[in-house]
């Protein structure tokens, strides 16, 4: 058994640390492996995009578009997902589903500001579903399969 004090690592795994500045025999002696003078051979400095008092490029590009601050951001739910939990034993068809349930079915990994019903896939299952919004294929597979949508978004945000 190896004792506590005995313990080393591999040999040749653990590399000493290089030592600059110390000398032309060292191989990173004088500059240290930094080229020569100047800012750059210096510590501390951060002149990346700096092009010399003129106007950077990256400020010289012309500004593009809006970024809606109050935009919400939604998880979005296909129908061939939650067919696929309710074919896995993860998710009643018989129970009503929201997104606490798709959450605790692991469909959704966070409910985000609201779930989004979209279309894609099959649905076999009668399912009666509450979602924040829910796209027009989705909402017609569902009722097609003898089910029902209900959406929560606002009905002035809806017309919109």
């Amino acid at each position: 058994m190896t004792k506590l004090n005995e313990l080393a690592p591999r040999p040749g795994s653990v590399k000493g640390r290089m030592r600059v500045g110390r000398g032309p025999g060292s191989g990173k002696g004088k500059t240290a492996g930094r080229g020569v003078k100047g800012q750059k051979s210096r510590t501390g400095v951060s002149i990346a995009g700096f092009e010399g008092g003129q106007m950077p490029l990256h400020m010289r590009m012309p500004k593009r578009g809006f970024n809606n601050p109050f935009a919400k951001e939604f998880a979005e739910v296909n129908l061939w997902r939650i067919e696929q939990a309710i074919a896995a034993g993860k998710l009643d068809a018989k129970q009503p589903i929201d997104a606490d349930a798709l959450l605790k079915a692991g469909v959704l990994r966070r409910a985000k500001d609201g779930v989004k019903l979209l279309g894609k896939g099959e649905l076999k299952s009668k399912i009666n579903i509450t979602v924040y919004a829910a796209t027009g294929a989705a909402r017609a597979a569902v009722e097609k399969a003898g089910g029902s949508v209900t959406a929560t978004k606002p009905e002035a945000a809806q017309e919109a």
